[in-house]
């Protein structure tokens, strides 16, 4: 059995328009708040990827700073594709992780997130109605390969959103 957690940023700040979206814009207070929860509860259910993917971005990478020390010792890639990926191209990537890795967390953005929650685990409710910033969604997949992923329903293990905690 494979573990995936997708890891939707914190909140981002829009307080600044010079930035360019992709690389520069930081997390708000709110953001940086909800990632320490978020870090707790990562914490709290004992989740320790053997990788993480992270997006390019500077919010994404901010979130993972912030619960990097609840991770346990990943392998930590930071990969530009994962910015603005939409849910085929989140699928084709996790796709090619090597079998010998049990669990992934990928540390992305929305639409793609939603939409690859949803085609994993179609008719979750919670994840229909929205995936927000900060969320996590754990699944458990009956696989043993990743290269299989998408071609079973996974189970939806877990469903956490920072203002739940």
């Amino acid at each position: 059995m494979k573990r995936l957690y997708l890891l939707r940023h914190a909140k981002s700040s829009w307080s600044d328009p010079s930035l360019a979206d992709e690389e520069e814009r930081p997390l708000a207070p709110r953001g940086r708040k909800a990632a320490k929860k978020m870090a707790k509860e990562l914490r709290r259910r004992e989740i320790r990827p053997k990788l993480v993917l992270c997006s390019s971005s500077r919010r994404t990478q901010e979130t993972l700073e912030l619960i990097g020390s609840s991770l346990g010792d990943p392998t930590i890639e930071v990969e530009e594709g994962l910015y603005g990926a939409g849910s085929d191209g989140l699928l084709a990537r996790m796709r090619s992780v090597s079998d010998t890795v049990g669990s992934v967390l990928v540390i992305g953005h929305n639409p793609g997130l939603q939409d690859l929650a949803l085609r994993l685990a179609p008719g979750s409710e919670r994840l229909v109605e929205k995936f927000p910033t900060g969320a996590l969604a754990a699944f458990e997949l009956d696989v043993q390969s990743w290269g299989e992923l998408g071609q079973t329903k996974a189970r939806l293990a877990a469903y956490v959103v920072p203002r739940e905690l």
